[in-house]
């Protein structure tokens, strides 16, 4: 069959992709945690040969041009040997509103993994908990999976969907919530219930109000100066765009023009130049 495919569909050079999604693996092994490794284990265990190596050549050098993601659906275009993209999509089996409903039941009695997530941590034996639902968190054959690309190679998948595989591996390192996505479990939606629950009581105080210096307010007891404060705080709030296109993560790209914002601000502050 390879030798067919060698015949009639002989390899022609690609085209070098501007602007595209590069990984942020260089060499060795894509994904760093064991989630995202997890996705890729069903990829790689599909004796794909060759069109692997080559997969992982197109998403490091950045021929995949965008992905989008839907609950259950990831579409992308990838730039092959002809002039234009080939169209993909990935579809993913979403567990049915009973399941889910089985998930939220064994989650309500397992604190442990209830509190992980309610933090947005992934714990590492979470399967444990949908193998007791009766359910599965991560595709574990590859007939879970629903792939299509509009090239001519008649494997599927092909290439071109291994190399949005292997990106989506290294995003989920970003997003752990990123697979409860794909199987259509709202996450936030199933946290909430428990979120009230196991948040604190308010308890209101009332403030020792002194008349005669109502309107003058007080300064507050902070000091600016200190060097402990970290780094761009809101900027690791908010952590690295989804697929970010740059060669280094956002955070590590924006961190020293903070610093160097917040060094100069504090110059100031002191009456330095």
């Amino acid at each position: 069959m390879a030798t067919y495919y060698r015949d009639y569909f002989p390899s022609a050079k690609t085209i070098a992709a501007k602007g595209g999604i590069k990984a942020r693996s260089k060499r060795g092994a894509f994904a760093t945690s064991w989630w995202g490794r997890r996705w890729l284990e069903v990829l790689e265990t599909l004796n794909l040969g060759g069109r692997l190596e080559r997969a992982r050549t197109y998403a490091r050098k950045g021929q995949v041009l965008n992905v989008d993601i839907e609950p259950g659906s990831v579409r992308a275009d990838v730039q092959g040997s002809r002039p234009k993209p080939y169209r993909i999509s990935i579809g993913v089996k979403q567990l049915a509103q009973k399941e889910t409903q089985r998930l939220a039941a064994e989650l309500a009695g397992s604190p442990y993994f209830l509190a992980k997530l309610i933090n947005r941590e992934m714990p590492q034996d979470i399967e444990t908990l949908f193998d007791i639902a009766g359910v599965a968190l991560f595709p574990s054959r590859a007939s879970e999976l629903h792939t299509d690309c509009s090239c001519p190679d008649w494997s599927n998948p092909c290439k071109h969907i291994a190399a949005v595989y292997y990106l989506l591996g290294e995003e989920f390192d970003r997003d752990p919530f990123l697979i409860f996505r794909l199987r259509g479990i709202d996450t936030a939606a199933l946290l909430a219930g428990f979120e009230a629950v196991e948040a604190e009581p308010e308890v209101t105080v009332e403030p020792d109000v002194v008349t005669g210096s109502f309107w003058e307010g007080s300064r507050p007891e902070v000091d600016l100066t200190s060097g402990d404060q970290t780094a761009a705080p809101l900027l690791r709030r908010l952590g690295n765009l989804p697929f970010w296109r740059g060669e280094q993560a956002l955070l590590d790209t924006l961190e020293p023009a903070y610093v160097q914002a917040a060094n100069a601000a504090l110059q100031r502050l002191a009456g330095g130049d």
